[in-house]
């Protein structure tokens, strides 16, 4: 039985793999794809570098404030006692979890201005790239690979030293408090540079695990900080105009009121006048 012309054709399609048309077309829409996501990912680390080298830095005797806080295995343990008051230290922590960035000198200004620079004048707190030490007596330093203790949700996992940092929002949220922004793992734990509204958890676990925030109350008492670090501003300016003013208009009002009080001495004057009419000289006459 002889074939029929389309099945001729669908054999020679096969034999030719396709044909010559379809062999010789390339997958543009593929090589598209590969080259704006090699654009973008090149795009994205040199936006990173770029913002990185350019973040603010705190001067000498300006004034910034963030939030730190630590995780270990998965346990946010309590904030850092209150550095002691020092003419020589000027990034110091707070009983709140707060930390206050007022370089002193120019070692603690700028770029100088670090997590590192923090921890290594802060007594009793060990902090490296790849090791930690709280200062609470008895505390134990970790290093990386070493293992958590029993009892703690990441038991039996080795750990590394991670920092992770977010910046809060200038403006309030749907709860009215502010939203942190980031959120990143700094590659460096000694080198992040502190930031004003910065919020910082430093943490020792698998790696596999996020480090979270730090505790609403550490967040809170920071929204409370720099809610009323400008408000003393506004107040002692309106005071020196109200009080300056009505001093000088209300004692001139009372000076110029008593002058008036002198006039009394016209009533005199018109007794004196009646008197001489009273004597007359015609009666001696007759």
């Amino acid at each position: 039985m002889a074939r029929s012309s389309t099945g001729k054709s669908v054999a020679r399609a096969a034999a030719t793999g396709g044909g010559t048309t379809y062999r010789g077309q390339m997958p543009v829409n593929w090589y598209a794809a590969l080259v704006v996501i090699v654009v973008l990912g090149i795009a994205s680390v040199a936006f990173a570098r770029y913002n990185y080298g350019h973040q603010p830095q705190p001067t000498v005797n300006q004034t910034w404030h963030a939030a730190l806080a630590f995780n270990i295995c998965g346990v946010t343990e309590p904030a850092l006692p209150a550095s002691p008051t020092s003419s020589t230290n000027g990034i110091l922590a707070t009983a709140d979890g707060g930390v206050v960035i007022h370089p002193l000198t120019s070692s603690e200004a700028g770029t100088n201005a670090t997590l590192g620079k923090f921890a290594s004048n802060y007594t009793g707190l060990t902090l490296t790239d790849t090791s930690m030490k709280l200062p609470a007596k008895g505390a134990p330093e970790y290093a990386n690979g070493d293992v958590c203790a029993k009892g703690t949700p990441d038991a039996g996992k080795k750990g590394v030293v991670r920092v992770r940092n977010w910046l809060l929002s200038t403006s309030t949220g749907k709860n009215g408090s502010l939203t942190p922004i980031g959120g990143t793992y700094a590659p460096s734990a000694t080198g992040l540079r502190l930031l004003d509204r910065q919020l910082i958890t430093i943490g020792f676990g698998p790696s596999s695990a996020s480090l979270p925030l730090p505790p609403t109350t550490t967040i809170k008492a920071l929204e409370t900080v720099l809610a009323g670090s400008q408000a003393p501003v506004t107040t002692t300016t309106t005071a020196a105009t109200t009080t300056t003013t009505p001093a000088v208009s209300t004692s001139s009002v009372v000076t110029t009121t008593t002058a008036p009080a002198a006039t009394t001495t016209t009533a005199p004057r018109s007794t004196t006048t009646t008197k001489p009419s009273a004597t007359t000289t015609t009666k001696p006459k007759k």
